[in-house]
């Protein structure tokens, strides 16, 4: 069965899970962990990648973050890659590291950021890491202590976090350790981390619920929220494969995309084609290497070479547009 393409948006609320091949250790000391952290502090301010909550357990990750404008994929290839290849270097081994794909899901935000963030924060507590909720609040190696202010921090969104619980930070803090207290014996939760049909529709009491009405159960096993929710997602979805489709179907050409873009910015496509670098064709040449890349799915090779320039120059160009896109 072919493997399902990721969703994702600028913004979209992603809980990732990274396991260790055949359930071995990633992390064997705190100079890996440290390692691993620092890579993620370099990857948030270079991709805009928001991180929400965390957790590194020894043979697996959790991750709950808003995709940046460099997307899920591009923050995640960089942070795996880069580690494994330091990880094996370090241990001198070789092979893979990470069981497979790392597993993602986009969440239904309004409904389950705060599950979500007490789950994963929750993980040392469940494994018995640590023994109790006052010894968690200095474990060191999640964003639970961050949010409390034992260990700091300038790469977790921290107040955006405890601003969902109260705008006053002492108040927000008490507010959060009291949820964590009040979940601190739910145990797993499969709908959070798996299951489907269950994660997609938001637990087994909605599943029941409309089979008992007699309604078709639509889900997606990388979606976390309700039916409208998952609707929405698969609608963007569809909607950016359909406009894939339709440019390598030959409906739209790049010179197509080139010549109406060029007429709507009244410059010469001859110039672009050039390489021309006057400010005016730069930001032109930005705009086309987004839209292509983006919206169309073009190799940046491939767009390189309808532009006239090289390819670290669409990277860059591209970059710059989505910098200033972001929201």
């Amino acid at each position: 069965m072919p493997r399902q393409a990721r969703l994702d948006a600028p913004g979209a609320l992603h809980h990732v899970m990274i396991r260790g091949i055949e359930g071995a250790k990633i992390f064997l000391d705190d100079e890996d962990r440290k390692n691993f952290v620092s890579r993620i502090d370099r990857l948030v301010k270079d991709t805009g990648t928001r991180i929400l909550a965390w957790v590194l357990m020894d043979n697996h990750v959790h991750l709950l973050f808003f995709s940046g404008h460099r997307g899920i994929s591009t923050f995640m290839r960089r942070l795996l890659t880069g580690y494994a290849v330091w990880f094996n270097r370090r241990y001198r081994r070789t092979g893979h590291l990470f069981q497979n794909r790392y597993k993602s899901i986009i969440c239904e935000e309004d409904r389950y950021f705060l599950e979500l963030v007490r789950y994963i924060h929750l993980n040392p507590l469940r494994a018995s890491v640590v023994k109790s909720l006052e010894e968690l609040d200095y474990y060191r190696w999640s964003g639970h202590g961050i949010l409390l202010g034992r260990h700091g921090s300038d790469w977790q969104e921290k107040e955006y976090v405890l601003g969902k619980f109260d705008t006053g930070k002492r108040k927000a803090i008490r507010a959060y350790k009291k949820f964590m207290e009040e979940g601190k014996d739910l145990g797993r939760r499969p709908e959070l981390v798996g299951g489907g049909l269950i994660r997609s529709l938001g637990g087994w009491s909605r599943v029941l619920s409309l089979r008992q009405r007699g309604k078709r159960t639509e889900h997606d096993s990388r979606i976390l929220g309700g039916v409208d929710f998952l609707q929405r997602v698969m609608r963007e979805a569809d909607e950016k494969l359909a406009r894939q489709i339709k440019y390598r179907g030959g409906k739209i050409s790049v010179e197509g995309v080139i010549r109406k873009i060029c007429k709507e910015e009244g410059v010469r496509e001859q110039e672009l084609k050039a390489g021309g670098q006057r400010r005016k064709i730069s930001e032109v040449r930005a705009r086309i290497a987004y839209y292509l890349s983006r919206e169309m799915g073009l190799p940046m090779a491939e767009i390189a070479r309808n532009l006239g320039v090289g390819t670290s120059a669409i990277a860059m160009a591209i970059k710059k547009e989505e910098s200033y896109n972001r929201y």
